[in-house]
């Protein structure tokens, strides 16, 4: 059975496995980012559960003025809960847990934990190849990303809510 929540300062190591385990090398977040997050906005750190233990999460701030390719943000720097932005930093799930459609069931409960909290539009930034991806779920392709997080090539996406 799944089961949605907001995350807790116990969760920071469990989502830190999940991260380092889904992303390449230095996209990945820190353990101390991670346990940031949690501590700042954990409104805004969603946990997907199945059988008892987190098997995905998305994680975000809120600002005023968006700036995607904006590093220190990702340390929450200028975050304003209150702000109508949200900006997500990792939409992830365990390797052992893709492919069953938990991915969909985390952006539909985040979009309307964030459409209840009354926030007008959110952002994230993906690779190329999860654009058709996040195309499904409504969002609307931007631009390629001045980021260059991780040594990657990034896409800014966003949906209106």
């Amino acid at each position: 059975m799944n089961r949605f929540r907001n995350a807790r300062p116990a969760d920071a190591d469990r989502c830190f496995e999940i991260e380092a385990s889904a992303y390449e090398g230095n996209e990945a977040a820190s353990h101390e980012k991670i346990s940031k997050r949690i501590q700042v906005y954990p409104e805004g750190f969603l946990i997907l559960e199945v059988e008892g233990e987190a098997a995905g999460f998305i994680n975000c701030g809120c600002a005023h003025e968006v700036e995607m390719s904006d590093e220190e943000f990702k340390e929450l720097v200028g975050h304003d809960p209150d702000a109508p932005n949200v900006i997500i930093m990792s939409v992830v799930v365990d390797p052992s847990h893709q492919g069953k459609g938990l991915s969909r069931a985390l952006m539909v409960e985040f979009v309307e934990r964030m459409t209840r909290m009354g926030k007008a539009t959110i952002y994230l930034m993906c690779k190329e190849h999860h654009v058709p991806l996040y195309e499904k779920f409504g969002y609307r392709y931007l631009r390629q990303s001045t980021s260059d997080h991780g040594g990657m090539t990034w896409h800014e996406m966003s949906i209106s809510l």
